[in-house]
């Protein structure tokens, strides 16, 4: 079995032995939302994709610091460095105050999170309340003569910077062979070059998010917070930098340089990594492109591309049914694919609790040659995650799996050919990368009002049949999960047992 955790590193461009700074303590930070509107799939993508991957270093025993952000100012239309900032933008249309829309989309963000079962960070700072990081960091790029001030607004020397360094490195974009195909953008008079980016952006006197600077009231671009927070909760290098493909460039790009040209002199992460994104028709998903499906909208089906409501298990499943650094194209057929699929599974964990290994079993002498089997098949479950964190090869291998599990439950394959540690190793890794590493749970299937009318239907009917030891048979197995029958003039109603 591969036993170490191989990850693609995007800044090397190849797979790497991951190895961590300082082991067993592993600082992850990857970035959040920028909350002005709902959650959409392809930010559960990005969510699933690191929470596996922090389930799965806790899984191997490390420690893990894991920072995720959350955007609440900085982040300007279209990525620029001119126009309305979003959050202020959605604020005005609705009348609010900037922080009530950035609160309430961020309630929404972790409402959804938490039914497609994805952990919460360890820490979630705001970019709002770590101005005077951001601010620090700006004075030290401006000490080493990699920024400028004008008119109160500051920007990064992109040329200046490159005469040390590589500023393209994560992306492997030339900068002199973008120069020429650079449009001019509203505003971009007052950069030396259109690479220049916004470290601190002067308010105008109607913009309402702003902040006092040594250079004027006003805030930060949005590349900063991610350097300055962390840098906070990880320090200078960390193990791990996390987000989605379209944040390669230039949003990373552009974090390396902020951490270079300050008094850290480093890259921030030592590994790089990105997931790909959501296509539908093979066109990227998300906001800009109109063609975007919310998470409500998919677990409730009310959308025009839906064909019928999905459920949160469903999603997390159709995610990682695909390698993260793959594309994965939309469609209602692979929807309902996953759902197949995620059933499967879930049977594989109700069968699991039905097989008892006895002392009687337990004396038999196992087979040896289906013993090694079975242990294979467990060890190549692992393969899948270690190789980049391939959780399509991982629910594969568990599918292989499955199938014994199957035939010791259909008595195909006798409990006594297998050892007890063997059947340990097996039910034990079953449960655990199902539950705890890819982090699917069982569903509550149907409406339970409608089975316990069903039910009642039948006590009704032993009731007058005059079948007694029926009727206490249904009367105790209810009580059981909390559930009392009242038997009334007016019928019969159940409620819960006080």
């Amino acid at each position: 079995m591969q036993q170490k955790l191989n990850l693609y590193n995007t800044l090397t461009r190849k797979k790497e032995e991951f190895e961590p700074l300082h082991p067993p303590f592993v600082g992850m930070y990857v970035c959040g939302p920028t909350v002005y509107g709902e959650p959409h799939l392809g930010h559960a993508r990005s969510a699933v994709t690191f929470d596996v991957l922090y389930r799965y270093l806790k899984y191997q025993g490390y420690k893990v610091r894991y920072v995720r952000n959350i955007t609440d100012v900085g982040h300007l239309e279209n990525d620029a460095d001119e126009g309305e900032d979003k959050i202020e933008k959605k604020a005005k249309l609705e009348h609010l105050e900037p922080m009530e829309v950035a609160q309430s989309y961020s309630n929404i963000y972790h409402e959804e999170m938490g039914k497609l079962n994805v952990l919460r960070p360890d820490i979630e700072p705001r970019a709002s309340g770590h101005i005077n990081e951001q601010v620090q960091m700006i004075q030290e790029i401006l000490d080493n003569g990699l920024a400028y001030e004008v008119n109160g607004s500051v920007y990064f020397d992109v040329a200046a910077y490159n005469k040390d360094h590589n500023y393209g490195k994560l992306s492997g974009r030339n900068i002199e062979d973008l120069i020429g195909n650079t449009r001019t953008l509203e505003g971009q008079e007052e950069k030396r070059s259109p690479f220049d980016f916004a470290l601190w952006k002067k308010a105008s006197p109607t913009h309402i998010m702003r902040w006092p600077s040594p250079w004027s009231d006003g805030f930060p671009g949005w590349h900063l917070e991610c350097s300055a927070m962390s840098r906070k909760y990880l320090g200078t290098t960390f193990d791990i930098h996390g987000g989605g493909l379209d944040l390669m460039f230039p949003h990373h790009e552009c974090e390396i340089a902020q951490n270079q040209a300050s008094c850290d002199h480093s890259d921030g992460a030592k590994y790089w990594v990105h997931n790909n994104m959501i296509t539908v028709n093979g066109q990227k998903m998300g906001k800009s492109l109109g063609n975007f499906i919310n998470l409500s909208e998919l677990f409730s089906g009310n959308h025009e591309m839906l064909e019928q409501a999905y459920t949160p298990m469903t999603v997390r499943f159709f995610i990682l049914q695909a390698h993260y650094r793959s594309t994965l194209d939309f469609s209602n057929e692979a929807l309902q694919a996953a759902r197949k699929g995620y059933t499967k599974l879930m049977n594989g964990l109700r069968v699991l609790k039905k097989l008892k290994y006895t002392e009687e079993v337990a004396e038999a002498v196992p087979d040896a040659k289906l013993d090694e089997e079975l242990q294979k098949l467990t060890q190549d479950c692992f393969r899948g995650l270690n190789d980049d964190l391939n959780t399509a090869r991982t629910i594969a291998s568990l599918f292989n799996l499955l199938k014994k599990i199957n035939s010791l439950y259909l008595g195909q394959i006798k409990m006594e050919q297998v050892s007890r540690g063997t059947f340990d190793m097996l039910r034990d890794t079953y449960q655990e990368l199902v539950l705890h590493v890819l982090g699917l749970k069982e569903e509550t299937i149907g409406d339970m009002d409608e089975v316990l009318d069903l039910v009642l239907s039948f006590y009704k009917e032993a009731k007058d049949q005059k079948a007694y030891d029926k009727v206490d048979a249904i009367r105790a197995e209810l009580k059981k999960q909390g559930i009392v029958i009242k038997d009334m003039k007016t019928g019969i109603d159940w409620a819960y047992e006080e």
